[in-house]
């Protein structure tokens, strides 16, 4: 049996992060990170971006070259699986037949991709975008791939569409709801990137389920509710992900979809810490509502919520989500969670493709969606923090810079 001080299972942003702040804080343990992937700890954004449309190389997506875990002593047990965990032991099984004692456990392992359930789901051709290998297998496919159904209207499946756009590829998007980010953002951004979209030659189709998947070895079009049928020569499941928490749950923590955390980050079970996608937290910029975040940034922030405690020097998770989506020549950036919302207040003109959706809860600011405003986005973060009251008129007036409301506000 191998015994480590810290065990951290996931080799994603989380997991990678974990290993970087623990070694910053001066400790001094030793320090495993089990991933399922074959590869050391890379960037995941680009996947469905940069690295898709081999703009980026993936040498260039790693977090940190191999020597750098190496001079700082942190050891990687890479295509491996923690088959179980055992919080009275201290002790988990992995998959290769090892079994690891650890003093800390920090589950960062995040989540797989959801899948479709319907007749076809298994036919070739039929992918999601969740790690490289995935990537490369759609990739590969590219030359014999003329017709794209992307099913999905997230910011994964958006960028995904962009990016075969991009290709010269015919696709058709389809989403189950009403309109796209209907879970992450307002009815007027929604509808911007619909027209976006549109405009691109994306065939859009909203309030349509699928049926099945027609083919027989390899999928050659998408059966919908409608019972119309979307030729395909390749299809990308993006409806989100299944939280990798299964082993936690199984040892006794508490959670369901994703596994409970507090403000340290620390699980129900002793010394087993959960960070990242796979963590539910109460989040204090959504009114204390327990949610999961699916970002970098929460990933980071919650791996350094982790090592500070590990390290002796504990610190609350208290910080402001924010996100990224390129999608064409667009960049938005989202401050704040408008979850709950009550009032949209649009800054600037969508005709121009440079503007802000401010989001109002009782009058007080919660978030903000800026589109290729990045003034806003950086001056609009006192705005969610302070989560001040403001006159909506005011905050719709272009020619008063953000910053000029808060010092009005404070004063």
């Amino acid at each position: 049996m191998n015994n480590v001080d810290v065990l951290v299972v996931g080799a994603g942003h989380g997991g990678a992060q974990v290993a970087i702040a623990i070694r910053q804080r001066k400790f001094d343990g030793s320090i495993l990170v089990v991933g399922d992937e074959p590869e050391l700890p890379y960037e995941r954004p680009p996947l469905s971006k940069e690295y898709f449309a081999r703009e980026k190389s993936f040498e260039q997506m790693l977090i940190r070259p191999a020597r750098f875990w190496e001079e700082r002593h942190v050891m990687m047990a890479l295509n491996t699986r923690v088959t179980s965990v055992d919080p009275i032991a201290r002790t988990v099984d992995l998959d290769d037949g090892r079994t690891i004692r650890y003093n800390s456990l920090v589950w960062a392992a995040g989540g797989r991709a959801r899948g479709l359930s319907c007749s076809g789901h298994t036919l070739k051709g039929v992918h999601s975008v969740r790690t490289r290998s995935d990537v490369d297998r759609i990739v590969g496919e590219l030359p014999q791939t003329e017709r794209v159904v992307v099913i999905g209207g997230g910011y994964v499946g958006l960028e995904t569409a962009a990016a075969f756009v991009k290709l010269g590829k015919k696709v058709t998007l389809v989403e189950m709801l009403d309109r796209v980010l209907a879970r992450v953002a307002g009815v007027s951004l929604s509808r911007f990137f619909e027209a976006e979209h549109r405009a691109h030659g994306v065939d859009i189709r909203l309030n349509t389920s699928v049926e099945r998947l027609e083919g027989e070895d390899r999928v050659t079009g998408v059966r919908l509710g409608d019972n119309k049928v979307v030729p395909a020569d390749l299809v990308i499941v993006g409806i989100g992900i299944i939280p990798a928490v299964e082993p936690l749950l199984k040892a006794g923590a508490m959670g369901a979809n994703g596994v409970l955390v507090d403000e340290y980050c620390r699980t129900s079970l002793p010394q087993v810490f959960a960070i990242g996608d796979c963590a539910m937290h109460a989040n204090i910029f959504a009114s204390g509502a327990q949610l999961r975040l699916e970002s970098v940034q929460n990933a980071t922030e919650m791996a350094n919520v982790a090592a500070s405690v590990i390290a002796g020097q504990p610190q609350t998770y208290r910080a402001v989500p924010w996100f990224w989506s390129n999608q064409y020549d667009l960049r938005l950036q989202t401050i704040g969670l408008s979850i709950g919302h009550d009032r949209e207040v649009l800054r600037g003109s969508m005709a121009t493709r440079s503007f802000s959706v401010i989001y109002l809860k009782q009058n007080k600011v919660i978030a903000l969606d800026c589109m290729n405003t990045t003034k806003d986005y950086v001056q609009g973060r006192a705005l969610v923090v302070g989560g001040h009251a403001i006159q909506a008129c005011r905050l719709a007036d272009v020619t008063v810079p953000l910053k000029k409301l808060i010092e009005e506000v404070v004063a």
